[in-house]
Order: structure tokens, then sequence, then C-alpha cells
């Protein structure tokens, strides 16, 4: 039996390094450094990803503090909630945007480098001039949208819930506005960092929007619940259509598991356990869960814990997941397994595939773990950007909510 009783001290102490070096705008950035084993701060990446990690992030104190009641817990709630609400306030139109940053901050320049591709605009918040990233994607959207609807039920702040319920109501208010089409303003962007008018659509994706509803009326009843109706009424038969191309490769992609994750955990949770839709939704369900079963993901294996119940095998391979966890390091060293030192083969196609399921302790550095293709032999970077954690506190506060722990 894996002795755990230093697992809480350390998941505390990862929430601490959070607030210090990772959330200088309250939202997650990864810092940056001048060597692997530097201490002096040159950067700050992952910018564009800002908004899924903090929606993660939000879920996990969320999760921290209905297990502990930790009032540090409930303080880095309220931050990251102000930090949410700034991604929509920035934008002037109820837009989630990616990630912002002070016009003036040291590290603004390297940081718009990165991310020119994606759009940089002006915007003012609190009386400060602020420079905000576009091109919003559907991965951001659900990220945000996952913590707020996780949080809803966890938190028994009437303050926290009462923010959650606007932010929400004003996120999708945006969106069925735009026809479920991620519009950006006119005007304000940087000339050499336009980035495009129309970022992305959720035209397609029935169990993202059901999702996005399903939070909006479990939050704001009076508001979507009419609209979720309808919605449900013409789409919910179809909410396993594009997990079930998905599902045809394992490997490409994989992140998309994460996204199908992180929208079904709260759409199949608040359905009525009496809805002839609920079926459609455990049938999609089943598709993305037979697909990732056998991966070894922590993550994939608590939200199936909501869902499906306790199972003792699923549980305990969970306990040991997490334990391989803390034996990474928490930068993102490149590494390739197919040399001689790891000798994993490779199966391909594609050249980066190996032939079974990698053990987490030797996987690939990245940022958030449970996102990335457990067959994946090689990847990294330089070793000088430090993760933040969140791929062991999400999981780890859910296991001690749902009693796998």
């Amino acid at each position: 039996m894996t002795d755990t009783t230093a697992w809480e001290q350390k998941a505390n102490a990862i929430s601490e390094i959070i607030q210090q070096r990772h959330t200088p705008f309250k939202t997650i950035l990864d810092p940056q450094y001048d060597s692997p084993a530097g201490a002096t701060l040159q950067n700050y990446a992952r910018a564009g990803d800002s908004a899924i990690w903090t929606g993660h992030y939000f879920a996990a104190e969320a999760f921290r503090y209905k297990v502990t009641a930790s009032n540090q817990a409930l303080a880095n709630l309220q931050r990251t909630l102000e930090g949410l609400r700034s991604l929509v306030d920035i934008t002037e139109s109820g837009l989630l945007a990616r990630c912002l940053f002070r016009e003036d901050w040291e590290f603004a320049t390297p940081v718009i480098k990165e991310e020119c591709r994606h759009g940089i605009r002006r915007g003012t918040l609190n009386g400060e001039s602020y420079l905000w990233v576009g091109n919003t994607s559907r991965d951001q959207y659900s990220g945000v949208f996952f913590g707020l609807g996780a949080a809803y039920d966890l938190v028994d702040d009437e303050d926290i819930r009462a923010s959650i319920r606007a932010l929400v109501t004003q996120l999708l208010e945006f969106l069925l506005k735009h026809l479920w089409t991620v519009v950006m303003p006119d005007g304000g962007a940087l000339a050499e960092c336009p980035g495009r008018s129309i970022s992305t659509t959720f035209i397609g994706r029935p169990e993202q929007q059901l999702n996005f509803l399903q939070i909006g009326r479990h939050v704001n009843p009076q508001r979507f619940e009419r609209e979720y109706r309808n919605f449900r009424r013409f789409f919910a038969a179809f909410t396993s259509s594009q997990l079930l191309l998905e599902a045809l490769d394992l490997h490409g992609s994989y992140f998309k598991f994460n996204l199908a994750a992180i929208n079904l955990y709260n759409l199949v949770r608040l359905e009525e356990k009496r809805s002839r839709s609920l079926r459609h939704y455990r049938r999609a369900y089943g598709v993305w869960r037979n697909a990732v079963r056998a991966h070894a993901n922590a993550h994939f294996n608590m939200v199936d814990r909501e869902v499906n119940g306790a199972d003792a095998g699923r549980d305990q391979e969970t306990i040991g997941l997490l334990d391989d966890w803390l034996k990474r390091p928490d930068n993102d060293e490149f590494i390739d397994l197919r040399r001689p030192l790891w000798n994993y083969p490779a199966c391909p196609p594609p050249h980066d595939r190996g032939c079974s399921v990698i053990p987490v302790s030797d996987r690939v550095r990245t940022d958030f773990l449970w996102q990335r293709s457990p067959f994946l032999l090689f990847g990294g970077g330089a070793g000088t950007i430090k993760g933040s954690g969140i791929d062991f506190i999400l999981p780890y506060w859910m296991a001690r909510h749902y009693k796998v722990l």
C-alpha cells in the first residue's frame, strides 16, 4: 500500500508555488529561467493556453476546498476567479481572451513574439493598459467552463457562486449572440499581430454546446433552462458523432481526449436521471472512455469515478499513477525514449509513437501530462520552463473528494 500521508503537503506546496510564480496576472503562465537549474527569470511561456489551465486550476482548488475547507484554498479560488473575470472584461465584448498582461510588463515583448500568430489587442483594465491574446479556441472555453461548472457545486461561498453565475451567463450570451462562433472585436489589434476576425466555431460540436448550456441552466435556470431543453431536443442524439471519429486515432492530437473528458464531466453528471437524453450522453461518454480506458491516465480515471462510481482496480491504478507523477521533474527537459538508455521501441506510423503505453514517470515532459499521448516517444524543450503541477493537484484532490485516497 502506497503511503500518501505526504501527498497533501506536496499538493499544498504546488498551489503555493502556482500563486507565487505562475499567476503574475491571476491566470496561469509558466515561468522560463536562464537554465534548467537557474533561478533567473527570463520569460513567461505557454501564454496562449492560459485560459484552459486556469480553468483546470480553478477546479483543482474547488475540490481542495470541498475536502479541506481551507481558507487558503478559498483565497486562491477568489483570486483565480478574478483572473478568469479579467479574461472577459479585457475584451469589452463578452469574448474570452486566451490571456492578458500589462502593456508595460517587463516580459511583454517575448510573450508578444510567441503569441503574435493569435493576434494581440490592446485593452484597459482597472485604469491600466493591457494587451490580450485573441484567436480564442474551443479548448480555452472548454477549460474555463469545466472549472466554473465544477466549482459551482463544490464551493459553498455565495459570493463565489454568484460570480460564477455571472461569468457563465456572460460567456454563454456571447456565444449565443454570435451563433456559436468566436468573433474577435473590431479594432485595437497591434499592426504586427492582427490575428483573425473569426477564430473558431462550436457548430458541429453538439457535446460541447450542450455542456455549456447544461452548466448555464444549472447556474442560471431562468435564463438558460428553455434554451438548453430546445437545443437538447434536436442535438442530444448527435453527441457521439465527433467522438466516434476522434476515437479512430488514439495517438494524434491527443489533447482532444482531454477536451472530451472536461466537457462530458459536467454534461453527464448534471443531467436528470430520468432524462431520455441521458442515454445519448452516456453513449458518447462510453465512446470516449473505451478509447482511453487502458491509457493509464489519472485525470481521466477521476472523471470516470464521478460518472461510473467506485471501481477497485481503476482506483488503485490511480494511486499508482499519482505516485509515479511525483517522480517526474517539473521542467520541460527534452527526452527521447527511442535512445538505447530508454529503449522503448517505435511502432510507426507515425515515427513518434511507441508500441505500448509508457509509464508515467518516463513520459515526455510537458504542460499537462494527461492531455499528451501515453505512446509519445520524444518531446520537450530546453528544460528551462517550469510546469505548474496542475496535472497532479487536480486528480489528487478529485481522488480525495471521491474517497479514492
